[in-house]
């Protein structure tokens, strides 16, 4: 369930839920279809007990869902599941993932590539004003409002 805090900035209040490294890797497991524990845990080569808090943090913030299943003789099992607050974190994904192929770039390429679906066309994350235009980033401006403390 999200949760109003006190924090004014929603950078902040954001990074509360996600600013965990292993937690978008795990949302970039997720928008890949993995659902399963066993999947997380052996794609990303993450500690159980990391992989356990940060499903939980996920869950509780209202980015993933958790459902029931049961395999044939065993136990009952919970897969996770992105909800539509954590599919919006794929334009998170995609800027940082931008910005690491220009700023952070591997030798050999990149590792995934943004395509639209269908079109296979490349797709760039960007800032786009209430009439739909792109924006430059140099004009691109964070400013305050009055709830955020001077």
């Amino acid at each position: 369930m999200t949760t109003k805090t006190e924090e004014p900035c929603s950078i902040a209040r954001s990074l509360e839920v996600v600013g965990e490294r292993w937690t978008f890797l795990i949302v970039r497991e997720a928008l890949a279809g993995v659902t399963r524990f066993a999947e997380f845990r052996d794609n990303l080569k993450v500690a159980p007990d990391v992989l356990s808090d940060r499903l939980a943090t996920l869950v509780d913030a209202g980015v993933m869902e958790k459902r029931p299943y049961r395999e044939p003789g065993s136990r009952a099992r919970f897969s996770y599941h992105l909800t539509p607050a954590g599919m919006d974190l794929r334009l998170v994904l995609g800027a940082l993932q931008q910005w690491g192929d220009v700023h952070r770039p591997r030798e050999d390429g990149p590792t995934i590539i943004r395509r639209s679906a269908g079109e296979d066309r490349p797709v760039n994350v960007a800032f786009v004003d209430d009439t739909g235009a792109v924006v430059p980033l140099e004009r691109v401006e964070f400013r305050r409002t009055a709830a955020y403390p001077a």
